[in-house]
């Protein structure tokens, strides 16, 4: 609908700098001359548009203008409220709980939630949490960190890092940040990060825009996959279904089936699940996986023979 698409560029406007029309035409799927025409209607609705000409203009809004609380409803209220509270419960910050009160103050009153967010596992403990509010101190300085860091295959470095973003994927969080040995974006797991230390280094640079930075980090991260095929017994297919993140391609007579997964292959957590679930799974490709299964369960065998 139309009033749909035009509060929905002025959303955008108010979270962006001035977007070109061709942008704006492109990201709502409407012409160039549909895009003039909802200037004009916007304008007319008393928001406070700025065109600006030339081959880097654009429209933006009025810096200082603000989107009455009444266009939000009781249910956008309700997302926004479950979104800020699933993300204050896993990252201990004052000031995230602050701005939790504040949109709610602000907010239509949203009665009859139906869903709870808690993130809470994402904190990963108290050390986690003491580095993420330390990088997030230094991401807002503009100041280096001095950092002791173990990469996957057990390598040990000490490496000074311009810290640019944090995000949290694949069950843990991660640091974005300019390495200044190797002058280039890199990602670093919190978790491997043994030692932080902040210091009065300021940026040697000025640097992009995090959120394409982190795209383009990730996809240089060169995660190796292995595919895995498993013939599972049927009396765990529940408890496989929910801690192996695969797909059963197979079910026999007897109940038991065959799972196809793909995991990253330096992560140790689908390995131990694997170990977990004893002679209930038996893994039928790569051979890799058999060897390495076959040499674990030697080594603990060993350990206890003695």
């Amino acid at each position: 609908m139309k009033t749909d698409r035009l509060l929905s560029i002025v959303i955008y406007l108010l979270n962006h700098d001035t977007v070109s029309a061709a942008k704006l035409a492109e990201r709502f799927e409407v012409s160039k001359r549909t895009i003039v025409r909802d200037m004009e209607h916007i304008s007319m609705a008393v928001i406070p548009i700025r065109s600006i000409a030339g081959a880097r203009g654009g429209y933006s809004i009025m810096e200082g203008y603000k989107l009455d609380g009444r266009m939000v409803t009781a249910e956008d209220s309700v997302s926004i409220i479950a979104a800020l509270q699933g993300f204050a419960s896993s990252y201990d910050s004052r000031r995230y709980d602050e701005t939790l009160e504040k949109i709610t103050s602000i907010l239509p009153k949203h009665q009859g939630q139906s869903i709870f967010l808690d993130f809470g596992a994402s904190g990963e403990g108290n050390e986690i949490q003491a580095k993420l509010k330390t990088i997030e101190a230094a991401i807002n300085k503009s100041q280096s960190l001095d950092i002791s860091y173990v990469n996957a295959s057990g390598d040990a470095s000490t490496r000074l890092l311009e810290p640019i973003a944090l995000s949290y994927r694949w069950y843990a969080w991660y640091l974005l940040a300019f390495c200044t040995a190797r002058q280039d974006y890199r990602i670093f797991k919190l978790a491997r990060i043994s030692s932080l230390k902040p210091t009065s280094t300021k940026f040697s640079r000025e640097h992009a825009e995090p959120d394409h930075l982190l795209v383009k980090a990730f996809q240089g991260v060169g995660r190796k996959y292995l595919d895995i095929t498993l013939l599972c017994k049927a009396d765990i297919e529940v408890q496989v279904c929910e801690y192996l993140d695969g797909y059963i391609t197979e079910t026999r007579d007897n109940g038991d089936f065959i799972m196809h997964m793909q995991v990253p292959e330096d992560e140790r957590i689908w390995f131990a699940v694997l170990l977990s679930f004893g002679d209930k799974v038996t893994v039928l490709e790569p051979e890799s996986l058999k060897t390495r299964l076959t040499k674990t369960a030697k080594n603990i065998l060993s350990l206890y023979e003695k």
